[in-house]
This record gives structure tokens, C-alpha cells and sequence, in this order.
């Protein structure tokens, strides 16, 4: 069992992923990563979200960043979204992060801010 699930919708979210890293590493929060994205690989996303044990998610994603409110409506563990920047400038995927239906709340950090994510996950588990 994990503590933290962290999900980069693509591969070329590695950077702000690796910043979601030591932040978790320093607290001694476990974690694991994996690469799913929520528009093609949809069955996979819902198979892991659903069989993980982990305590909170933290979804990182560009673009129209569903990825965060497809895993928010799947569970009622704690979603972190990192709106990655893209061809504007991260609004877009800002927007979609933070603008969720009623019911499926998603916690939103800055733009490309992995580090808050981690921090934030940190302060969550911490309240008992």
C-alpha cells in the first residue's frame, strides 16, 4: 500500500512529476507513479483508480487536463490536480482543473507546480 497515487496523463509530463518526488521522499510518503492517460487509455485509468490502495491521487495534466475530474468521479479519496502548461501558456488545462460539477471535487496547485501537489498531499495525510 501507497500512500500517494501520482498520474501523469502523458509521458511528456515527466518534469513536473519528478518535482512531486522529494517533496513525498522528505515526509517519508510513500508513493508510486504511473503514466495513464483519461482520454486513451480510459479502461486502464478506471481499473487503477478503483484498485488502488493508495490514500490520496495527485493527477498531473496539460491541455484539457480531464484527468484530474476523471479520477475525482471514480473515488471519493482526496484529488490533487498540477494543470500542466501547454500552447496557452496552462490556462487551459488551469481552467479544466479547477472548474469540476458539483460532487467531484478536485484540490488544484499552480501551474507546472508539482512541489505544491506534494506538499499539500503531505498536510492531507497529516490531519487524522
Amino acid at each position: 500500500m501507497v500512500d500517494v497515487a501520482v498520474i501523469s496523463g502523458s509521458a511528456s509530463d515527466a518534469a513536473i512529476a519528478e518535482r512531486v518526488f522529494p517533496v513525498l521522499a522528505e515526509h517519508g510518503i510513500t508513493y508510486e507513479h504511473q503514466v495513464i492517460s483519461a482520454h486513451r487509455e480510459p479502461d486502464r485509468l478506471d481499473e487503477y483508480v478503483k484498485s488502488s490502495s493508495c490514500r490520496i491521487f495527485i493527477a498531473i495534466a496539460g491541455l484539457s487536463a480531464a484527468l484530474p475530474g476523471v479520477i475525482a468521479s471514480k473515488t471519493k479519496k482526496p484529488v490533487i490536480g498540477v494543470p500542466v502548461s501547454g500552447t496557452l501558456l496552462g490556462l487551459d488545462a488551469l481552467l479544466s482543473t479547477v472548474q469540476m460539477p458539483k460532487g467531484v471535487p478536485v484540490a488544484c496547485v499552480g501551474i507546472d507546480n508539482g512541489e505544491n501537489a506534494a506538499h499539500l498531499a503531505v498536510r492531507i495525510l497529516s490531519v487524522k
